[in-house]
């Protein structure tokens, strides 16, 4: 069985922060999705759920533009805000 970072579903350092860098800086832009939210609560959860990260990062990498647009029992809510849709390759 793998046992490389992608196999086990978990970012290396580089592309969490990486991930994070781009998701801050969304954030930031983007005040009006989020009001009430504080950026340090929102990284806090998702590196302590790395799996959630993982999604995210994927997201991005294909072209979406993942950003918290609120929070429902206790959840950070992610949408895709990106103004086109993202572009995925399919196997046959």
């Amino acid at each position: 069985m793998k046992t490389t970072a992608s196999a086990k579903k978990e970012l290396s350092q580089k592309q969490r922060d990486a991930l994070f860098a781009t998701l801050k800086a969304r954030f930031e832009k983007n005040r009006n999705r989020h009001k009430d939210l504080d950026w340090a609560k929102v990284q806090a959860r998702l590196e302590a759920n790395p799996e959630k990260l993982w999604s995210l990062n994927e997201m991005e990498r294909t072209g979406g533009e993942p950003d918290v647009v609120g929070v429902k029992s206790g959840e950070f809510i992610f949408f895709d805000c990106s103004e086109r849709t993202p572009s995925f390759a399919f196997h046959q």
